[in-house]
């Protein structure tokens, strides 16, 4: 583990810190995984908090799920721009996106790419996602411990994202690494400096710049490139506005799936009685994929700023105030979910979670991302008793990619 993510040893003890001093942002108590009891005590006594000083400025926390519904789906009274995620964007550096604005632009954008992973196309894609889950699958060793983040959660979705783009096959683990890039500073250890996050992303622009002058030529096609080169919301994008709009489409079909394809292997390993009940009755998957979305939430939060003042549960937040949008707590209120806190793959309703968020920002990938869980359940259930974790689970130092970066397992054949 390299200096720059060693986490510093706090004795954090949520019950005793006094609440004007909570500041739930902090990288230890994600990348230690401490964070629930931080949560639980916020829905409890402050759901709607202010935090006055963090490393990212001030800023409010809605952490039920009722309140966070209630600001998603208010795109007036509380923007995306200019960034949707606590860290504040760069001046010299922006990176546009159109999940970072607002009604009508960011709607005009969203809908020049949605068409590829629109329901008519699942369809064709299925088959695809089979095969290569298959494929995957039958090349690891049984009996033998590997690391199920890299040759299975990050291999299986970087293979979709390149179908996605029609990237370069042979090329596809530099989406993976652009996608790190993009959501992790010096600070987690992805990157040595600044200078360096800035300078790979740059060459994640200017090989993306070489297929969409491609594409251009090539005329309309199925691929999320050649439908940005060729709409008329899209096509004569800055290029600090293209790749914003690539980091999003990469981040957002890369890093959630990749972490739900992980923390199901986890949560069944933590509720033995779970994958009993799966062994039992492998019909329960769809079901089951919706719960490991819902348990994992792999992003964690959403940002908003207030368009201006606004009451909400109890407290005014000030117009310019920045808002933080919990879903990984919302997603653990018993108030919205019956116990929240147990991992149900039979729970009833399951699809009724915030990892998707709600409003004109709902995910766009979202059936896409049950697809693929789906079908890599379905294929796991027929070659292994069990995939089990053998050793410490690392986790990503960060507050809003929810996530992995190894989980030591060893595959038990049936």
């Amino acid at each position: 583990m390299s200096e720059a993510i060693q986490p510093r040893m706090i004795d954090f003890k949520p019950h005793e810190i006094p609440l004007e001093d909570f500041d739930i942002s902090q990288r230890e108590l994600w990348s230690e995984d401490l964070k629930m009891a931080y949560f639980e005590r916020l829905r409890e006594e402050a759901p709607v908090h202010y935090c006055k000083d963090s490393e990212f400025g001030p800023y409010w926390s809605v952490t039920r799920y009722a309140d966070i519904m209630e600001v998603d789906s208010n795109w007036q009274d509380f923007s995306s721009e200019p960034a949707i995620t606590i860290i504040d964007p760069e001046e010299d550096f922006p990176l546009p996106m159109f999940i970072a604005m607002d009604p009508p632009k960011h709607d005009d954008q969203r809908k020049t790419v949605q068409g590829s992973v629109a329901p008519a196309n699942l369809k064709n894609l299925e088959s695809t996602i089979r095969g290569r889950v298959q494929t995957v699958l039958d090349e690891l060793p049984v009996g033998e411990e590997f690391d199920w983040v890299d040759r299975v959660s990050i291999e299986l979705t970087t293979q979709m994202l390149a179908t996605l783009f029609d990237f370069p096959f042979e090329d596809r683990r530099k989406l993976t690494r652009w996608s790190d890039v993009a959501t992790g500073g010096p600070e987690t250890g992805v990157v040595e400096t600044e200078e360096q996050r800035r300078e790979e992303l740059m060459e994640c622009l200017a090989y993306f710049t070489r297929l969409w002058q491609e594409r251009q030529e090539q005329g309309l096609s199925n691929d999320f490139i050649s439908m940005l080169a060729h709409g008329e919301a899209t096509k004569d994008m800055s290029p600090e506005e293209y790749l914003g709009n690539l980091i999003l489409l990469i981040v957002g079909g890369n890093d959630t799936t990749r972490n739900s394809m992980t923390g199901g292997v986890l949560a069944l390993n933590e509720n033995p009685g779970e994958y009993a009940k799966l062994r039992n009755n492998p019909g329960v998957i769809p079901n089951m994929v919706s719960e490991i979305i819902r348990w994992q939430t792999p992003l964690a939060h959403m940002r908003r700023i207030a368009n201006r003042d606004y009451e909400l549960g109890g407290q005014t937040i000030k117009q310019g105030d920045k808002v933080i949008m919990w879903y990984l707590s919302g997603n653990r209120d018993e108030r919205a979910i019956e116990n929240p806190n147990e991992f149900i793959i039979d729970r009833k309703r399951a699809r009724q979670h915030l990892s998707f968020g709600f409003g004109p920002h709902r995910c766009m990938g979202n059936r896409l991302a049950e697809l693929q869980l789906r079908i890599l359940w379905e294929e796991i259930q027929k070659r292994f008793h069990m995939v089990e974790v053998v050793g410490e689970v690392e986790r990503v130092p960060s507050n809003f990619v929810h996530g992995y970066t190894k989980m030591p397992v060893v595959l038990h054949p049936l």
